[in-house]
């Protein structure tokens, strides 16, 4: 899988699971103490998230970042 492929299906999982817990970016940028863009770039596939933030996404978000990774992995392999 190529990496632009990866940080795509990434984006796509954490702003479907923004949305379903109807945080802003703004609200989840706030909590995880990360710039709004950069919340923006994430969901879009632009940038990847380092480690320390796919936990800090995680827990705002109130899931396990296992969890975050196993649907990461799911919708990268639908494509």
């Amino acid at each position: 899988m190529q990496e632009r492929e990866l940080a795509k299906a990434s984006g796509q999982v954490l702003r479907a699971t923004r949305e379903k817990r109807g945080i802003s970016q703004e609200k989840l940028a706030l909590e995880c103490d990360i710039d709004r863009p950069y919340v923006s770039l994430l969901e879009r596939g632009l940038r990847q998230p380092t480690i320390a933030v796919v936990f800090r996404l995680a827990h705002s978000l109130g899931t396990k970042p296992s969890s975050l990774l196993a649907q990461i992995e799911r919708e990268s392999k639908s494509r």
